[in-house]
């Protein structure tokens, strides 16, 4: 499983940051056009639990299926 997001929509509140239950979550050194710092996945700790879906007011967060 992957989670992917869509930096353009992150408004950098912090909900995702703050729930993930493995500390997956960062925010990027770079802004997205609204001048935010999206937030990024650390694929080596997520677990793809959805729980960043589930708290982002954004939908940022979408979480794939199964990896070929």
């Amino acid at each position: 499983m992957k989670v992917e997001t869509k930096p353009a929509r992150c408004k950098e509140c912090g909900l995702c940051k703050a729930n993930c239950p493995k500390g997956a979550i960062s925010f990027s050194e770079h802004t997205n056009a609204a001048g935010y710092h999206p937030a990024v996945i650390n694929d080596e700790l997520c677990i793809a639990c959805g729980i960043c879906y589930t708290v982002c007011p954004d939908g940022v967060f979408h979480v794939l299926g199964k990896e070929a």
